[in-house]
């Protein structure tokens, strides 16, 4: 495990839930920072809410890490007006480091941090709710096509965490399957067999995820997408 550069834990945050899209459709997207310790337990962070408990929160979606040193490469790649949008928290992240990123964080890989324990159940798909957030149609869509797409835990121990706790890795039952390669085969090469079979049977994954596999599998098709990447039209 020692190409997993030692990190800590640099922001939590928790956000509540408010009217968000163009329909009042919900969201907890703006996470704020907390300085002081918060229980975390099955369902994530004491204070935290989630505006679409079907597609966000949850067991396997109780936490959810962004690359700190991903907002450079934004900064850099969006139009100005909306690199501007570029503070901590601006993909809606509750925790957030310097050294850990898709490309050496592992699907199943388990932390400790603080005093919880907590394992990688599958990495984000990005949802139109970003296309809002950075003023731009296409937001959503760019994120899922730069592997830049953060990650989520579940709690594997419930336990009080709090800014500048270690984020240490303690297990790694499935080091052939990082994060990158995970999305490469999700939305670059959907249909690749071989690997849908590996990722249908990869226990350590989220349920949805390994159904997904399975899915595409049986039809030889990939789910549509625009339901999720596409803003909603306003209703009349």
């Amino acid at each position: 495990m020692s190409d997993v550069p030692a990190s800590v834990l640099r922001e939590l945050r928790i956000g509540r839930t408010r009217a968000f899209g163009p329909n009042g459709e919900p969201s907890a997207i703006d996470k704020q920072a907390v300085a002081t310790p918060l229980w975390l337990g099955p369902d994530g962070l004491v204070g935290d809410e989630q505006g679409d408990p079907r597609h966000h929160g949850g067991p396997e979606k109780a936490v959810h890490h962004y690359a700190a040193e991903h907002y450079a490469a934004w900064q850099t790649a969006l139009p100005q007006e909306s690199a501007a949008c570029l503070q901590p928290g601006a993909f809606g992240e509750n925790v957030s480091t310097l050294g850990l990123t898709e490309t050496n964080v592992c699907v199943g890989d388990v932390f400790r941090l603080g005093g919880a324990t907590v394992q990688v159940s599958q990495a984000r798909q990005p949802c139109w709710k970003l296309n809002l957030r950075f003023g731009l149609p296409d937001m959503a869509a760019r994120v899922q096509h730069s592997g830049r797409t953060g990650w989520y835990y579940r709690v594997l121990e419930a336990g009080a965490v709090a800014p500048g706790d270690a984020f240490t890795l303690i297990e790694r039952p499935c080091p052939d399957w990082p994060l990158a390669r995970m999305l490469h085969f999700l939305f670059v090469e959907p249909l690749d067999r071989a690997a849908l079979q590996a990722i249908a049977a990869l226990s350590a994954l989220s349920p949805s995820w390994r159904d997904l596999a399975a899915r595409r599998l049986e039809s030889n098709q990939v789910e549509s997408w625009s339901g999720r990447l596409s803003t909603p039209t306003p209703k009349t």
